[in-house]
């Protein structure tokens, strides 16, 4: 555009993706705290002589300084000029298989939930920022964190599953069926074919991972971990009308 002149800005941001650009650059997906989602291309970092290339790695928390409209107008291509590494969560489980692909499908769902580019979305950048702390830190099984950011992540979308009232009529109690469909947990009253019955534990770890309960889930079976994490998924790909790629990825194994 003539007489169009990129501004710069800073904020920092989650790595969620990279892609192979030309010989030497890559277009680094962001989310970033304040501006949203949005694409940058980072110049010359695949060279080895790069500054900042190990800086722009999947996962990382970032310190950027960006050129282009942070409000839209322009090119949907933003220029990286700067990058500080805040905390390259990434390099923590590089080699480590199950957080490995747990962080992957985190990424590519924080992705999905933010279809409108630069759209600001401080909750679910807190929330994906926790999420891969937490997997760099070890603290709790991955496959939990994992769970735990598709369901929170899904109240933030407004898909939150029903677990304490009936999905259908709104009849509070601990009911026994889930229907993906009809929203989560149904009464009997309520429940259409083809409803599943999960275990009272599954139920109990599901709303323990909602609220942040991580006494009651860090205890949990691993029959109840797995049916747990099978509810999630189809509650998520439900709404989301397409799989995630990387999902069926994630190692579940029970010592994850």
């Amino acid at each position: 555009m003539p007489g169009y002149r990129r501004q710069l800005y800073r904020d920092d941001a989650v790595v969620l993706r990279v892609q192979k650009l030309g010989e030497s650059d890559r277009i680094i997906t962001l989310l970033t705290r304040r501006h949203g989602r949005l694409r940058a291309v980072a110049r010359g970092v695949r060279r080895t002589t790069s500054r900042f290339g190990a800086r722009l790695e999947p996962f990382g928390h970032v310190d950027l300084q960006l050129a282009g409209n942070p409000d839209g107008g322009g090119s949907s291509l933003h220029t990286v000029s700067q990058v500080e590494g805040l905390h390259l969560y990434g390099k923590r489980f590089l080699g480590d298989y199950p957080r490995y692909t747990a962080a992957s499908a985190i990424a590519e769902t924080a992705e999905r939930l933010t279809p409108v580019e630069r759209e600001p979305s401080l909750q679910l950048f807190q929330l994906t920022l926790g999420a891969l702390r937490a997997l760099a830190d070890g603290s709790h099984a991955g496959t939990l964190v994992l769970d735990a950011y598709l369901l929170r992540g899904m109240a933030f979308a407004g898909w939150a599953p029903a677990l304490v009232e009936c999905a259908v009529c709104g009849n509070r109690g601990r009911h026994r069926a889930f229907s993906v469909p009809a929203g989560g947990c149904v009464c009997p009253d309520c429940r259409p074919p083809g409803a599943a019955h999960p275990a009272p534990a599954t139920i109990d770890l599901m709303a323990a991972l909602a609220t942040g309960d991580w006494q009651v889930a860090d205890a949990s079976e691993p029959a109840a971990r797995r049916e747990c994490s099978g509810l999630v998924a189809a509650h998520l790909q439900w709404h989301l009308e397409r799989g995630l790629r990387s999902l069926p990825l994630v190692d579940r194994s029970p010592g994850d």
